[in-house]
C-alpha cells in the first residue's frame, strides 16, 4: 500500500511504577531521518529504538518524543559530599582568621551550600524498563503507519486521476499529428498553385517536402514513451509501496518527453497541449514528493 511521508502516532503506558508516553510526527525527507528526544536515563535504549522504528518506516524526517515518569519512592536519593563540605569549612576558617570575623556556620547553613547535598537519580532496571517502553513504541508506530496509509490512499487516488488526464492529453497529441501534416500539405499545395498558377505541379516534390516536414515534427517516440511511463506509474501505484524515488525518476522522464514534444511542435494546438502536459507533470511530481 502506498504511504505518505506525513504521519502522526501517539501512545502511552501507565502502571503503578511509571508512565511512558511516545509521540511521533513526520514530514517529507529524501531519506529516513530519526530525531529522538527522551530523558537521559533512556539514552541506553537509543539503538534499540532506532532499529524498532526502521521496521515501520523507510523515508521521512521523523521526530520522536518520549517522556518517562517514575512513581516509585526510591527512584532518587540524597547524596552527601563530605569532601566539598570540608573544603567550605576550611576556607570559612581561613576567612575567620584573616578578617577577624565570627564563624557562625551551622550544619543547616552548610548543607545549603552548592553540591554539599545533592539529589541523585537511581539507575534503572534496563530489562524491565525496555519491556515497559517497547509496548508503547510499537503502538505509536502502528498508529503512525495507519495515518501514513490513509494519507497515501488519498495521494494515490489523486495521482490516478491526474495520470488519466495526462493519458487523454497524449492521445490528443497522437490524433492531432496526422492532421498537422495534412494541413501542411494542403497549405503547401495552395501556395505552389498560387505561385505557378496554371503550370503543372510536381507532386513528387511536394510529397518530398511533406515527408521532410513530417520527420521534423514527428513525436511518435515521445508519445509512446510518455504513455508507457504513465501506465507504468499507474501500475506501481496500484501494486507497490516504498516507491517514492522510483516514481520521482519516472516523473522526470515524463517531463523530458513533454519538453521534446513542445520543442518539435509547429502547431499551436499541440504546443498548448504540451504546455498543459508539463504543468500537470509538475503537479504530479510535487505530489510524489509526499510518497514514502
Amino acid at each position: 500500500m502506498i504511504k505518505s511521508m506525513t504521519g502522526f502516532g501517539h501512545a502511552e503506558a501507565v502502571t503503578k511504577e511509571r508512565k511512558i508516553t511516545v509521540e511521533l510526527k513526520s514530514v517529507n525527507h529524501r531519506y529516513l531521518d530519526l530525531s529522538i528526544k527522551m530523558p537521559r536515563k533512556l539514552n541506553v535504549f537509543e539503538g534499540q529504538i532506532r532499529n524498532l522504528m526502521k521496521h515501520y518506516m523507510q523515508r521521512g524526517k521523523v521526530d520522536v518524543f518520549i517522556t518517562y515518569e517514575d512513581y516509585t519512592a526510591g527512584n532518587v536519593s540524597v547524596k552527601y559530599n563530605r569532601e566539598i563540605a570540608a573544603e567550605y569549612l576550611k576556607y570559612l576558617k581561613q576567612m575567620e582568621e584573616e578578617f577577624s570575623l565570627e564563624n557562625d556556620v551551622k550544619v543547616s547553613g552548610l548543607s545549603r551550600y552548592p553540591e554539599v547535598l545533592s539529589m541523585e537519580e537511581q539507575s534503572i532496571n534496563e530489562e524491565e524498563t525496555w519491556h515497559s517502553l517497547e509496548g508503547p513504541l510499537h503502538e505509536a508506530c502502528g498508529k503512525f503507519v495507519k495515518t501514513r496509509e490513509r494519507e497515501g490512499e488519498n495521494l494515490k487516488n489523486d495521482l490516478l486521476v491526474k495520470l488519466d488526464g495526462l493519458e487523454n492529453m497524449v492521445i490528443k497529441v497522437q490524433q492531432r499529428s496526422p492532421e498537422v501534416v495534412q494541413a501542411y500539405r494542403e497549405k503547401l499545395e495552395a501556395k505552389v498553385h498560387e505561385l505557378l498558377e496554371d503550370a503543372q505541379i510536381d507532386e513528387s516534390r511536394i510529397a518530398a517536402e511533406v515527408i521532410l516536414f513530417s520527420d521534423k515534427i514527428c513525436n511518435d517516440e515521445e508519445t509512446v514513451r510518455l504513455l508507457s511511463h504513465i501506465r507504468g506509474m499507474k501500475k506501481i501505484l496500484m501494486e507497490k509501496e516504498g516507491v517514492g524515488r522510483k516514481l520521482d525518476f519516472m516523473a522526470q522522464e515524463m517531463n523530458r518527453e513533454a519538453n521534446t514534444i513542445l520543442s518539435k511542435s509547429s502547431d499551436l494546438e499541440v504546443s498548448d497541449i504540451a504546455i498543459d502536459l508539463k504543468t500537470e507533470i509538475e503537479k504530479i511530481r510535487e505530489q510524489i514528493q509526499n510518497i514514502e
